[in-house]
């Protein structure tokens, strides 16, 4: 724990030296070199960082910028496909190959696009690697290795050895609470059917969440702050409670355990048990999407303040500049808090609702008699 607190705490502190020096390099800037009249454009360093792009934006330096070209992959009907690097798109203002950067005000800004005969845009089928895949994809690959490391360590050690210690030990306690206060406790005694999901879906949101808390490349991209990414969590969630429901299950949902005239002759329970199916991956999808975007915003629009305040004197930005890094540490750490409440509140979720739709019957007769005891 000591040396993971040391970890952290060195994050912080390269979090506020990234914070202080460009807000110094900025101020300088904008009184020697840019016109009076050039504004930072907040809402852009803002929906720029939590939106998706075909490339990675890693730092600038002066005129400099440092980026990393991702490859293009994209199908036109008129066309066919195209494959290249979003590196010719910077060097053609933005178009290549018939294909474009859709401006702001598009319904599709941001993405590729293309424009027919009549000049209306059109998005074509488009599979690019972008910033938030290749988050993904590297975020993906360190938890393999991460879990793939802990096994081999106790396949080297057998069971009546010394107990771990360090980064194995952090591991085997998240993972026996994962798996006894969450999975065996909501599932029932199915649980060990549904464990390997619920396992991978904790540790990839809370892997993503911690690399999206990382200032600096690899992290810092908005992974679980993307829905299409929550969206397919959900939707993964939503498989597992229905392709394996039991038959109790499904009888609640359309034939529940209501008052008659609620059932016939308007089916009105049944409709609000069955969209109550769709309701909870929903709710699922929402939730996680909204928390982790809302941080990444606050914590940008806090930092925001230091080039906004930069033309109003160096008293009032030296005061900002110091209150904006102390308040970005504190959410930086409330953001730690939240990255593993999120994954956990998560898996809870998807624990309850699969551990719901394997009750039996026989489960619940017994609940019955036992409610009919108690109130003898």
């Amino acid at each position: 724990m000591k040396r993971l607190y040391k970890i952290w705490t060195g994050l912080y502190i390269m979090a506020a030296l990234l914070l202080l020096c460009p807000a110094s390099a900025w101020s300088a800037d904008s009184s020697s070199e840019q016109p009076a009249e050039e504004k930072v454009d907040i809402k852009e360093i803002v929906f720029g960082h939590i939106g998706d792009s075909y490339e990675w934006h890693i730092t600038s330096w002066g005129d400099t910028h440092l980026t990393i070209p991702l490859p293009v992959i994209v199908y036109s009907q008129t066309s066919g496909w195209h494959i290249f690097s979003s590196a010719r798109l910077e060097e053609n203002e933005g178009s290549y190959e018939g294909l474009s950067i859709a401006p702001a005000g598009s319904p599709y800004e941001g993405k590729l696009i293309e424009h027919d005969a009549a000049g209306n845009e059109i998005r074509p089928f488009d599979i690019s690697i972008t910033k938030v895949v290749l988050a993904l994809l590297i975020n993906s690959v360190l938890l393999t290795f991460i879990i793939l490391y802990v096994a081999r360590w106790y396949k080297r050690h057998p069971k009546d050895s010394a107990a771990p210690g360090g980064f194995v030990g952090l591991m085997e306690m998240l993972i026996m609470m994962v798996n006894d206060d969450i999975i065996k406790s909501c599932v029932g005694p199915k649980y060990k059917k549904f464990a390997p999901y619920l396992l991978t879906a904790f540790f990839f949101i809370f892997i993503n969440n911690l690399m999206g808390l990382i200032p600096f490349f690899p992290g810092g991209a908005n992974v679980t702050g993307n829905i299409a990414i929550t969206m397919v969590l959900a939707l993964c969630t939503f498989l597992a409670v229905n392709l394996f429901g039991t038959k109790t299950y499904w009888k609640d949902i359309f034939w529940p355990d209501v008052p008659w005239w609620l059932k016939v002759p308007v089916p009105m329970m049944p409709f609000i048990e069955f969209f109550g199916i769709f309701t909870k991956p929903f709710a699922l999808m929402i939730r996680l999407f909204a928390n982790m975007l809302a941080g990444h915003v606050a914590m940008l629009v806090l930092t925001g303040l230091i080039f906004i305040s930069a033309s109003m004197g160096p008293a009032l930005n030296g005061t900002l500049t110091v209150a904006s890094v102390l308040f970005n540490l504190f959410m930086n750490a409330l953001e730690l808090l939240v990255a593993f409440i999120q994954a956990y509140v998560f898996t809870m979720l998807s624990a309850v609702f699969i551990g719901l739709a394997q009750e039996e019957h026989t489960h619940k007769e017994e609940v019955k008699i036992g409610e009919k005891q108690l109130i003898k």
